[in-house]
């Protein structure tokens, strides 16, 4: 596996080796002591979870404020803009986000540690999302950050208003949001 840094420290970029042939490919999409091998993360995952969307759906900018997750990000199918954005108050890149393409033709993968929120738009027709989380979802511990908090400055490369849940569109703005120390 090929291990990038990213604009922000502590995020990474995975690309697994991929074994392909005029069969189709094979690669291992994750392999904990490789994985620790190459990053020195010691990752204990306890959650998969799965998402579909349509073209021009944004999720987030969401985060757990308590029972914090890492998460281990990738796409199988489709395309989207996967960003991370770092809201550690005492950090020097608070406030700061990275972003990166996630595709199933690319294969890679986002490492984004605890500290950090994450959204993502779909820039295909469609694409399927999978995230490994180093700890359990807890609905009450959730919280979203706008999209479009113009503190932030994220360009989504969207071509139209994104698609938001209820949820999403409520999200708080940076500078009201409850945060990391």
């Amino acid at each position: 596996m090929n291990v990038i840094p990213s604009t922000l420290p502590d995020v990474l970029i995975i690309e697994p080796k991929v074994f392909g042939d005029e069969r189709g490919f094979f690669f291992e999409s994750f392999n904990e002591r490789s994985f620790h091998e190459a990053t020195g993360i010691n990752a204990h995952f306890v959650q998969d979870n799965h998402s579909g969307s349509q073209k021009g759906v944004l999720r987030g900018l969401h985060y757990q404020i308590t029972h914090t997750q890492d998460k281990l990000v990738r796409v199988t199918a489709g395309e989207v803009l996967d960003v991370a954005v770092d809201i550690r108050r005492n950090s020097p890149t608070f406030g700061h986000w990275t972003s990166i393409r996630l595709s199933a033709q690319n294969n890679r993968q986002l490492w984004i540690p605890k500290g950090f929120a994450h959204g993502f738009v779909v820039l295909s027709e469609f694409a399927e999302f999978l995230y490994k989380t180093t700890d359990y979802y807890v609905p009450s511990a959730e919280r979203c950050i706008r999209w479009n908090d113009p503190d932030l400055s994220i360009d989504w490369q969207l071509e139209a208003a994104p698609v938001l849940s209820a949820k999403d569109q409520v999200g708080k703005l940076l500078s009201e949001a409850e945060l990391f120390p």
